[in-house]
């Protein structure tokens, strides 16, 4: 059985540092193409880092079309593999979190988180697929796994792994409910769609470069794929900088319901009836 290889660099942003977060991209790249991996990932705004304040986050911001992508373009130009990078994206006056998806130089195509919950981000509203080496995937970013609908429309989509860069700063009074949810909701995203679910988090290692107004939070990684079934393939080291490598099948067939995915039989079933329940609940 013939597989492809993926891998996340689980590294830390440091805020406001292009240069030297750009020098990490080039760095994981060197990495996966060592490691013979056709697709890899970094954390959520690892370009940028992801200040928790607007004027912050918008001294990094970058747009699609600016310098700072070139430099990145210029980077991927000289790697096989695919990059999945995230940076704070300035769009005319409005302000996103967004991954660029890029490959031997070009701009493939972005997405932009859809629950941003920052006040200062707009929320995305388009969720893409492409097709590399083999495998269709998008891409959701970190607290957008949370929700059933995103991952379903990239499975209608035909998406046979969803990518999920995250950004965890979390109170160390709530790591372990923290640790528990997140893992629960992306087995079930997993599950529910039949699709590999690839968590790619960040650490904090030294909390004076990440950004954040709350010194206090945890970066704590722990990375990983789930595989159509809920069960883990593979994760990384927690607390410390890490390199997820992983193979996945792309001959893999989803779990079918009355000859459609499960997850599309169920919302042609019941979509209906969700909308009409919501609609008599607001009354």
């Amino acid at each position: 059985m013939k597989r492809t290889r993926i891998a996340h660099c689980q590294y830390e942003s440091w805020c406001g540092d292009y240069d030297r977060n750009l020098d990490r991209v080039a760095e994981g790249l060197v990495r996966a193409d060592a490691e013979g991996a056709a697709i890899v990932t970094f954390p959520e705004c690892f370009l940028t880092g992801y200040p928790d304040t607007e004027p912050a986050a918008r001294a990094g911001a970058f747009a699609l079309d600016s310098d700072e992508m070139m430099r990145l373009l210029d980077v991927s130009s000289r790697h096989e593999a695919l990059a999945i990078v995230g940076f704070n994206e300035t769009r005319g006056e409005d302000l996103y979190n967004t991954c660029a998806v890029v490959h031997r130089g070009h701009l493939l195509g972005h997405y932009s988180k859809c629950a941003a919950y920052q006040k200062f981000h707009r929320q995305g509203r388009e969720f893409p697929v492409w097709t590399h080496a083999g495998l269709t995937f998008g891409v959701l970013i970190c607290a957008d796994g949370g929700y059933i609908e995103p991952a379903r429309i990239l499975a209608l989509k035909g998406a046979q792994v969803i990518f999920a860069p995250h950004f965890n700063a979390i109170g160390p009074a709530g790591l372990l409910s923290h640790f528990s949810k997140v893992r629960a909701d992306h087995t079930a995203r997993a599950i529910e769609n039949s699709v590999y679910f690839v968590r790619g988090n960040n650490v904090i290692l030294d909390p004076a470069k990440s950004g954040l107004s709350r010194p206090e939070v945890v970066g704590y990684g722990d990375s990983y794929v789930i595989d159509p079934g809920g069960e883990i393939l593979a994760r990384t080291r927690r607390h410390e900088e890490d390199v997820l490598i992983a193979d996945i099948d792309p001959t893999h067939q989803p779990d079918k319901a009355w000859g459609i995915g499960k997850n599309a039989w169920s919302f042609r079933e019941f979509g209906e009836m969700v909308a009409e329940v919501m609609g008599k609940s607001k009354k």
